[in-house]
C-alpha cells in the first residue's frame, strides 16, 4: 500500500526554502536533519521534502512511501526481477528509513521508502 508521494524540491539554500514554503504556503516544519521535510498543518501527508544539494547522488526526483519496511523488500525485489536499474541500494538509514533508489523506464530516479519500526 502506497502511504504517500512526496516531491523534491532543489537545496541550493535551505534556510531560503524553508522560508519560502512556510511564508508562502502556511507549511509547518516538520524535520530539518537529514533533510529539510515540511508538511500541510491540515494534512500532514502533504508534503515537500528539500535535501541538499549533492547530499545524494544520483539525486531522486520524488519518493514513494509504501508503508512497511517489507514493502520496500518487496518493491527492491521486483525491480531487480524486472532488470530495473537500482542505483542506490537497499539501506537501513541512521535516521530511520528503509529504503533503496531505481531509475523508471524513463530514467526518473525515485526513492523507495518506509519507516523503520
Amino acid at each position: 500500500m502506497i502511504r504517500r508521494i512526496v516531491p523534491y524540491a532543489d537545496g541550493d539554500d535551505l534556510a531560503a526554502s524553508r522560508d519560502f514554503y512556510v511564508e508562502v504556503f502556511g507549511l509547518e516544519v516538520a524535520m530539518e536533519d537529514p533533510v529539510l521535510g515540511l508538511q500541510s498543518p491540515a494534512n500532514p501527508m502533504a508534503q515537500v521534502v528539500v535535501p541538499p544539494r549533492g547530499m545524494e547522488n544520483p539525486p531522486p526526483r520524488f519518493g514513494i512511501d509504501v508503508g512497511e519496511p517489507a514493502a520496500v523488500d518487496k518493491a527492491h525485489a521486483e525491480a531487480v526481477r524486472r532488470g530495473l536499474r537500482v542505483v542506490y541500494p537497499l539501506t537501513d538509514e541512521p535516521w530511520g528509513i528503509r529504503r533503496f533508489f531505481m531509475e523508471d523506464p524513463s530514467g526518473t530516479v525515485i526513492n523507495v521508502l518506509a519507516h523503520l519500526p
